[in-house]
């Protein structure tokens, strides 16, 4: 390679950790990183006082042995183990080899699938209840829209939907996170419940919420289906 091609490639570079343009699939980079991160994540993620007041939530609205599906489950802790605990019948998808590896030891009551969330199938109206904490912001954010109809479309009549969402513009964001590459993606608040209501939902609560790990805001949602 000639001196004008290494330059190609440092500006190359230097525009991928910009997030002016992305690499490769990002779902590959993100699921890569979860390998890469899974043991760090866990010991800065595991435990959320803000994440674990949406988890009562869930918990409080879903019907006695209901069907959950944790959408990026990542190890299973704390969102698939207490929804297990509770008798709930759960089922969890990751695009980590890792970390669905983890999550099926640490909740041998669950089911876990590994594969991409905005592509694995699944009968309509199979769950009662559907949860997505910290993961549709990996997705990008140009598949956001058909990713909530088929939440729609996997939950039953009245079906439950909480999900942390991006709260301002982020297009196709890569670079450095907890020590490795990792892609995020999502639009503002009010298009977001624009998107969830166009998907076939109600929303019966949205609120901007400041993660206590220092780790940003998002936009969090409680709603069901038409």
């Amino acid at each position: 390679m000639d001196a004008s091609g290494v330059d190609r490639r440092g500006e190359l570079m230097q525009q991928v950790h910009q997030g002016v343009i992305m690499p490769r699939d990002p779902k590959l980079v993100v699921a890569h990183g979860y390998d890469v991160v899974a043991g760090t994540y866990l010991a800065r993620h595991g435990q959320s006082v803000v994440r674990d007041r949406w988890l009562r939530e869930m918990i409080a609205r879903l019907p006695d042995a209901a069907r959950v599906l944790d959408l990026g489950c990542g190890a299973g802790v704390p969102v698939a183990h207490r929804l297990a605990g509770r008798g709930f019948d759960v089922v969890g998808v990751d695009g980590s080899v890792e970390q669905i590896k983890r999550a099926g030891q640490n909740v041998p009551d669950a089911e876990f699938v590994h594969g991409d969330m905005t592509a694995v199938s699944f009968l309509p109206r199979s769950f009662d209840g559907v949860a997505a904490f910290y993961s549709i912001t990996h997705v990008p954010r140009e598949e956001h829209a058909k990713l909530l109809r088929r939440i729609a479309h996997w939950l039953k009549p009245d079906g439950l939907f909480i999900a942390s969402l991006g709260s301002g513009e982020c297009a196709n964001w890569v670079g450095e996170w907890l020590g490795t590459e990792m892609f995020f993606s999502h639009y503002d608040a009010s298009t977001n419940e624009r998107l969830v209501r166009e998907a076939g939902f109600n929303i019966e609560l949205a609120e901007l919420v400041d993660q206590d790990n220092d780790d940003g805001r998002f936009l969090w949602v409680i709603a069901r289906r038409h």
